[in-house]
């Protein structure tokens, strides 16, 4: 079968590029490995008119809608993409069937890579956490703590610093610029330099504090750390797509990448994009690539009409000898 357009990633960047497309009478197929970045969370925030919505709620609804207006949307992992010709792909699906699609456009989001302590993992998104924005007013005004001592982290904190007033900034000895030491205090931070050596959680399941390695446990009722994001950037890199150093692809303000048909949207390409944003650039993608796809179009029925038509030839008319003249029927 073939598709305008596959969309390789169900999130909140797919499905609304989807809809465009659905909506501007494209055949769509969005393929969907349904493992969300944010599924461990409860609710999301900063979505306007969504403000509070589960996530698996918000991504049910986005694919209600896609379906609505004649999108296809299958569950499971692309394995291969294919060039095939100038810029048609095969796409191989999950249980070895292929499809044909003119453009692609994909969201496959990004990954946590969480600093190597016991019980973060569990924690994540529950009382361990990485946005301010997406989490900040929950667990405002409580015991907090930043844990630190990757670059950017002391300005990280200082932004947290926003929704609290018991602050605790955790850093490995050393790390700290005379500059950062000065900063923190001046906010009223508090800061404590050593290994943490896990997470205490009470009884009824709840973060209660931090313990070091020396054995002291600094009270804190929720963390905030600053993540290394990994892009799920793979089927982009396979098909050639230009990367920096980190794998992370490089797009235009529409999201094009180098390689012609290809588009990418959402926290694969940006990993500050909120849910909100990564809607917003699989919208704007969905209409650039629409575009492409209309160009291409004319182009196509543009060279139709001359094989139909050599120079000379105008609709059904026969071709006329070199210097003839034609009158006009006055009737």
């Amino acid at each position: 079968m073939r598709y305008d357009v596959v969309v390789i990633g169900g999130g909140a960047a797919g499905l609304s590029a989807a809809l465009v497309l659905s909506r501007a009478r494209r055949r769509v197929l969005v393929v969907d490995a349904g493992e969300p970045r944010n599924a461990p969370a409860r609710h999301m925030h900063g979505y306007l008119s969504r403000d509070g919505i589960a996530p698996a709620q918000l991504l049910q609804a986005g694919r209600e809608e896609v379906r609505s207006y004649g999108g296809q949307i299958i569950d499971g992992t692309i394995t291969e993409l294919v060039p095939d010709g100038r810029n048609g792909f095969w796409v191989l699906l999950p249980g070895g069937q292929r499809v044909s699609a003119r453009r692609l456009l994909v969201a496959t989001g990004l990954r946590d890579e969480l600093p190597n302590i016991p019980g973060f993992r569990a924690r994540w998104a529950r009382d361990v956490l990485h946005c301010p924005y997406c989490h900040g007013y929950e667990v405002r005004d409580r015991r907090l703590g930043v844990v630190g001592g990757t670059p950017g982290a002391v300005r990280y904190a200082q932004i947290v610093r926003q929704w609290t007033h018991d602050l605790v900034y955790f850093t490995p000895d050393g790390v700290l610029t005379a500059a950062e030491r000065t900063q923190l205090p001046a906010r009223r931070i508090g800061v404590v330099e050593g290994t943490i050596e896990q997470l205490i959680i009470d009884d009824v399941d709840r973060l209660r504090g931090v313990q070091m390695q020396d054995g002291e446990v600094i009270s804190r009722d929720a963390l905030f750390v600053p993540p290394r994001f990994v892009p799920n950037a793979t089927l982009l890199v396979g098909l050639g797509c230009d990367a920096d150093a980190e794998g992370w692809v490089a797009v235009d303000s529409t999201g094009r990448t180098s390689v012609s048909g290809v588009w990418a949207a959402g926290n694969v390409v940006d990993p500050r994009a909120q849910v909100v944003t990564a809607a917003g650039a699989g919208s704007a993608a969905a209409i650039a690539l629409n575009a492409d796809l209309v160009d291409e179009e004319v182009r196509d029925a543009v060279s139709d009409l001359d094989r139909s038509f050599p120079p000379g030839t105008t609709g059904n008319a026969q071709p006329r000898e070199p210097g003839t003249a034609t009158t006009p029927d006055r009737g």
